[in-house]
């Protein structure tokens, strides 16, 4: 019986079969497409603070980014596991931003699925006109009643308060509003002209206190 030599025994290595590598490349999708879902969850939960600084439900922005980063229409229960938040707490968001406009049904009954509006600063302005106004009146309106009781008071005797800086930060509340009304107006054709007078308006108020 002839030897066999080492060189003889030596074999080529075989390449795995397509059936063999298939389950890796299977679980390294699976890894990518779960890291890449953890990802956008960190995204809506950016945007989510985002909006809750304005005044707005955290779950709104939450709900709205995963609307708005999906390719397709979005099932309730989808939305639902993805951030790890209750089936009703989404649905009364999703209800919520529909009202809003900020989210449209695919399809009816609970069966639909939900696609977000992407165009969403004309709501965030009519939101911010109707908040940010109404607090920015408040404050002038309070002012100007101070600085008048002030005045009356400075005529019988000295004043504990200093009526120039309620006349400051009166002028600080104009200046507030006009930044206001900049804001909502962007979508126009002649944003670019009143950024640059408010920015005018704003210097010149600021070198007015720093001569005070």
């Amino acid at each position: 019986m002839p030897l066999l030599t080492h060189q003889d025994d030596m074999s080529e290595p075989t390449e795995p079969s397509h059936a063999e590598s298939q389950p890796s490349d299977v679980s390294s999708r699976h890894s990518r497409s779960h890291v890449l879902e953890a990802r956008v969850v960190d995204v809506c939960d950016a945007i989510g603070a985002f909006i809750e600084y304005w005044g707005f439900r955290n779950i709104h922005g939450r709900v709205w980014g995963f609307l708005a980063l999906s390719k397709a229409p979005v099932a309730q229960s989808r939305i639902s596991k993805a951030l790890g938040v209750s089936r009703p707490l989404v649905h009364s968001a999703i209800h919520e931003l529909s009202e809003l406009g900020l989210a449209r049904a695919v399809g009816e009954g609970r069966s639909a699925r939900w696609e977000a509006t992407i165009d969403v600063w004309p709501v965030i302005t009519d939101v911010l006109r109707q908040r940010e106004r109404g607090l920015i009146d408040d404050a002038r309106n309070a002012l100007e009643q101070c600085i008048e009781e002030a005045e009356l008071a400075a005529e019988e005797g000295q004043v504990p308060f200093s009526i120039e800086r309620m006349k400051m930060l009166l002028a600080m509340t104009e200046i507030a509003s006009r930044a206001l009304r900049f804001l909502v107006s962007l979508r126009g054709s002649k944003g670019d002209e009143r950024f640059g007078d408010l920015f005018v308006r704003a210097g010149t108020f600021i070198r007015s206190l720093r001569r005070r």
